[in-house]
Protein backbone atom coordinates (compact mmCIF):
# COMPACT_ATOMS: atom_id res chain seq x y z
CA UNK A 1 0.00 0.00 0.00
CA UNK A 2 3.15 2.52 0.25
CA UNK A 3 3.77 2.18 -3.09
CA UNK A 4 0.61 3.53 -3.85
CA UNK A 5 0.75 6.59 -1.60
CA UNK A 6 4.50 7.05 -3.02
CA UNK A 7 3.76 6.81 -6.63
CA UNK A 8 -0.32 8.63 -6.72
CA UNK A 9 0.74 11.50 -4.13
CA UNK A 10 4.34 11.96 -4.22
CA UNK A 11 5.27 10.37 -0.94
CA UNK A 12 8.58 9.46 0.21
CA UNK A 13 9.74 6.58 2.73
CA UNK A 14 10.78 8.73 6.19
CA UNK A 15 10.92 5.34 8.10
CA UNK A 16 11.96 2.27 6.13
CA UNK A 17 9.26 -0.72 6.58
CA UNK A 18 9.89 -2.72 9.72
CA UNK A 19 8.00 -5.58 11.76
CA UNK A 20 6.51 -4.42 14.97
CA UNK A 21 5.12 -7.49 16.86
CA UNK A 22 4.99 -9.60 20.85
CA UNK A 23 3.21 -8.88 24.00
CA UNK A 24 3.87 -5.31 23.71
CA UNK A 25 1.63 -4.30 20.83
CA UNK A 26 -0.81 -7.04 21.48
CA UNK A 27 -1.29 -5.23 25.25
CA UNK A 28 -1.14 -1.68 23.10
CA UNK A 29 -3.98 -2.50 20.69
CA UNK A 30 -6.08 -4.63 22.68
CA UNK A 31 -5.62 -7.47 20.01
CA UNK A 32 -4.48 -11.25 21.27
CA UNK A 33 -0.96 -12.63 19.04
CA UNK A 34 -0.99 -9.86 16.42
CA UNK A 35 2.05 -8.07 14.54
CA UNK A 36 2.57 -5.61 11.51
CA UNK A 37 4.48 -4.27 9.44
CA UNK A 38 4.89 -0.39 9.64
CA UNK A 39 6.04 1.92 6.98
CA UNK A 40 6.51 6.04 7.69
CA UNK A 41 5.59 8.05 4.44
CA UNK A 42 6.21 12.29 3.98
CA UNK A 43 6.84 14.66 1.68
CA UNK A 44 10.07 15.42 3.09
CA UNK A 45 12.25 14.70 6.06
CA UNK A 46 11.71 17.89 8.01
CA UNK A 47 7.99 17.77 7.64
CA UNK A 48 5.97 17.07 10.40
CA UNK A 49 3.35 15.41 9.46
CA UNK A 50 3.66 11.81 8.52
CA UNK A 51 1.46 8.93 6.99
CA UNK A 52 1.73 5.68 8.76
CA UNK A 53 0.84 2.94 6.18
CA UNK A 54 -0.24 -0.70 8.76
CA UNK A 55 -0.04 -4.07 7.56
CA UNK A 56 -1.47 -6.21 10.08
CA UNK A 57 -0.43 -10.34 10.04
CA UNK A 58 -4.13 -10.67 10.17
CA UNK A 59 -6.81 -8.28 9.33
CA UNK A 60 -10.95 -8.41 8.37
CA UNK A 61 -12.59 -5.75 6.36
CA UNK A 62 -16.45 -6.65 5.71
CA UNK A 63 -16.72 -3.33 4.00
CA UNK A 64 -15.48 -0.31 2.40
CA UNK A 65 -15.80 2.84 4.68
CA UNK A 66 -18.49 4.43 3.93
CA UNK A 67 -18.57 8.45 3.04
CA UNK A 68 -20.91 9.36 5.78
CA UNK A 69 -19.92 6.65 8.51
CA UNK A 70 -18.94 8.47 11.98
CA UNK A 71 -15.45 8.37 13.55
CA UNK A 72 -12.16 8.71 11.49
CA UNK A 73 -13.92 8.46 7.37
CA UNK A 74 -11.13 10.00 5.34
CA UNK A 75 -7.94 11.01 4.85
CA UNK A 76 -7.57 14.45 2.81
CA UNK A 77 -4.93 15.97 0.86
CA UNK A 78 -4.09 19.50 -0.44
CA UNK A 79 -2.90 19.17 -4.02
CA UNK A 80 -1.59 21.95 -6.47
CA UNK A 81 -3.36 20.34 -9.41
CA UNK A 82 -6.68 18.16 -8.50
CA UNK A 83 -7.12 16.56 -12.24
CA UNK A 84 -3.64 15.51 -12.39
CA UNK A 85 -3.45 13.69 -9.08
CA UNK A 86 -6.53 12.26 -9.84
CA UNK A 87 -5.05 10.61 -12.79
CA UNK A 88 -1.81 9.85 -10.88
CA UNK A 89 -4.56 7.90 -8.17
CA UNK A 90 -6.35 5.96 -11.27
CA UNK A 91 -2.48 5.27 -12.50
CA UNK A 92 -1.76 4.00 -9.20
CA UNK A 93 -4.64 1.60 -8.83
CA UNK A 94 -7.39 3.92 -6.94
CA UNK A 95 -10.63 4.22 -8.01
CA UNK A 96 -13.23 7.36 -7.99
CA UNK A 97 -15.77 7.46 -5.18
CA UNK A 98 -17.22 10.77 -6.84
CA UNK A 99 -16.63 13.64 -9.42
CA UNK A 100 -15.00 16.81 -9.26
CA UNK A 101 -17.16 19.50 -7.70
CA UNK A 102 -16.17 23.45 -6.71
CA UNK A 103 -17.53 23.97 -3.55
CA UNK A 104 -16.10 27.60 -3.34
CA UNK A 105 -17.52 30.09 -5.49
CA UNK A 106 -16.08 31.29 -8.96
CA UNK A 107 -13.77 33.69 -7.55
CA UNK A 108 -12.28 31.67 -4.81
CA UNK A 109 -12.53 27.84 -6.26
CA UNK A 110 -12.34 25.07 -4.12
CA UNK A 111 -12.15 21.62 -6.37
CA UNK A 112 -12.36 18.72 -4.05
CA UNK A 113 -12.89 15.04 -5.07
CA UNK A 114 -13.51 11.84 -2.87
CA UNK A 115 -11.16 8.83 -4.47
CA UNK A 116 -10.45 5.25 -2.61
CA UNK A 117 -7.29 3.80 -2.70
CA UNK A 118 -6.76 0.30 -3.99
CA UNK A 119 -7.80 -1.19 -0.66
CA UNK A 120 -10.99 1.04 -0.33
CA UNK A 121 -9.90 3.26 2.15
CA UNK A 122 -11.54 7.28 1.24
CA UNK A 123 -9.28 9.90 0.16
CA UNK A 124 -10.61 13.65 -0.40
CA UNK A 125 -8.28 15.69 -2.66
CA UNK A 126 -8.53 19.58 -2.54
CA UNK A 127 -7.52 22.26 -4.66
CA UNK A 128 -7.68 25.45 -3.61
Amino acid sequence: MSEFYQNALGYRVKRAKRYVGGSAVSQGNGLPDVGFHSVWLGFNESQDVSLEILQFDRSKRTEAPRVNQTGLGHVAFSVEDLDQTLTAILAAGGSKQGEPVNLGSEKSPCLCVYMRDPEGNLIELEQT
